[in-house]
């Protein structure tokens, strides 16, 4: 039996994927929306960089040209950097592109009844078997035509921070409704081209909703372009741990914390005693490096002068992973007054802008921006035919799906090298998310 595989998405993950599945004699179709390799990367703001220094961040058979002399490159060059991969190893051939998936659906297979009883690879401890197939619709986006496509596997590489924003609900009359300027999400402007991104923002008076990563990135850029004459304002409801960068004491800080000895600090999901036992009896490590980067950054940084500083600990967001660096030259830009923070854990818009709490006029704006992130489990439910699948997807406790044998979340966004390690094994034998 042939055994044919789809991968869905050439970003990062797709692209190794398809190399290794290449490797391993299989002959993959990818699928890919867009009209070039490199996911997210080809739809960011201008002045996106690679957080995590590039030693953390690159295919563990093909290192950064020795060109790039950054520790942190541009998205330009990280796009250049995967296109180099693709090409390198041949993958292009592999992909189709301006293809998108409307649905995929297991067809002829098991009940679900033998699906749920399922522990790993459907029961049987091998990736292909011999019931039921993967049937896969996808859509031509420039002429909307559509074809049906089956396989015995399914890799799906489509990400979370893309594809399905998450925009706040308001009562009637208090949302995007009545206001007179322009609301967009973080996603549609890092979808424009550059001069049509600066355009937009050039000379206006702009308010964010959302404090993390995209929020202020946006606020950096906006500041850079309209500077003190038109500040940009940031509403922010919960304050979260940021760095300056990813070197601590000269080192960097994937090497201290996502580690195999890192992983052993740890609860996870499954864990035998043994393990448990060793995270229980290490925990006050654990607790002591957290408090010695908190107050670190407190110690380096302004945090408590301009509210930045989080309530919570810093081991907290490493574990959900959602800390980040902070854009250059971000405290000048609030020392010198070109972003501006508030506080509010509520808000709604009014006509001359956003209201929020303990401020008797509003925030007038020409421009808010939902920095708000995105509905990752919506994405991954969205793409199944079956309500079978989709309930599994949607019915889970959080927005984070559990990862492959119960590996820690928190190690997916920096060890995308393991791409066969760090995946979601769903019901069937035949599907992977990475």
């Amino acid at each position: 039996m042939e055994r044919r595989v789809v991968i869905i998405g050439a970003g990062i993950s797709g692209l190794g994927a398809c190399k290794y599945l290449l490797e391993f004699g299989f002959n993959p179709i990818v699928f890919e929306v867009d009209d070039g390799v490199g996911g997210l990367w080809r739809h960011t703001m201008d002045s996106t960089k690679l957080q995590n220094n590039k030693q953390m961040f690159q295919f563990m058979d093909f290192p950064w040209p020795s060109s790039v002399k950054e520790d942190n490159p541009s998205h330009k060059q990280v796009l250049d950097y995967v296109n180099s991969y693709a090409e390198h190893f041949s993958l292009i051939p592999y992909i189709r592109f301006n293809f998108k998936v409307i649905d995929i659906d297991y067809v002829g297979g098991e009940s679900s009844e033998e699906m749920k009883s399922w522990e790993l690879w459907g029961g049987n401890g091998r990736p292909f078997c011999s019931k039921g197939t993967w049937h896969i619709a996808v859509q031509h986006t420039k002429n909307l035509s559509i074809e049906m496509h089956e396989a015995e596997f399914v890799v799906l590489c489509i990400g979370k921070y893309s594809g399905f924003p998450n925009i706040p609900e308001f009562p009637p009359g208090k949302g995007p409704e009545v206001f007179n300027g322009k609301v967009m999400h973080s996603m549609d402007y890092s979808n424009l081209d550059n001069e049509t991104a600066a355009e937009l923002i050039k000379g206006k008076r702009v308010t964010i909703i959302g404090s993390q990563k995209s929020g202020l990135d946006l606020a950096a850029e906006c500041a850079n372009a309209n500077g003190v004459k038109h500040p940009c304002t940031v509403i922010q409801r919960t304050a979260h741990w940021f760095l300056p960068d990813f070197n601590f004491w000269g080192v960097i800080a994937g090497f201290l914390y996502f580690n195999r000895f890192a992983e052993l600090l740890v609860h996870k999901p499954g864990e035998s005693f043994l393990l448990g036992l060793v995270a229980t009896l290490l925990s006050p490590w654990r607790w002591g490096i957290s408090k010695l980067v908190e107050t670190t950054l407190k110690w380096k940084l302004p945090l408590k002068k301009y509210g930045m500083a989080p309530n919570h600990s810093f081991l907290q967001d490493l574990s959900t992973c959602l800390f980040a660096v902070y854009p250059d030259n971000f405290f000048d830009k609030l020392k010198e007054g070109s972003i501006i923070m508030k506080g509010s854990q509520n808000f709604s818009f009014c006509r001359e802008g956003v209201i929020i709490d303990g401020e008797a006029k509003p925030l007038e704006s020409d421009i808010v921006f939902f920095a708000t992130g995105y509905k990752g489990d919506q994405k991954i439910k969205n793409i199944f035919k079956s309500p079978l699948f989709q309930k599994y997807i949607i019915g889970q406790a959080t927005s984070t799906v559990p990862l492959y044998r119960s590996v820690s979340a928190w190690f997916g966004p920096f060890f995308f090298i393991y791409l066969f390690i760090i995946t979601l094994n769903i019901f069937s034998c035949h599907f992977y998310v990475i």
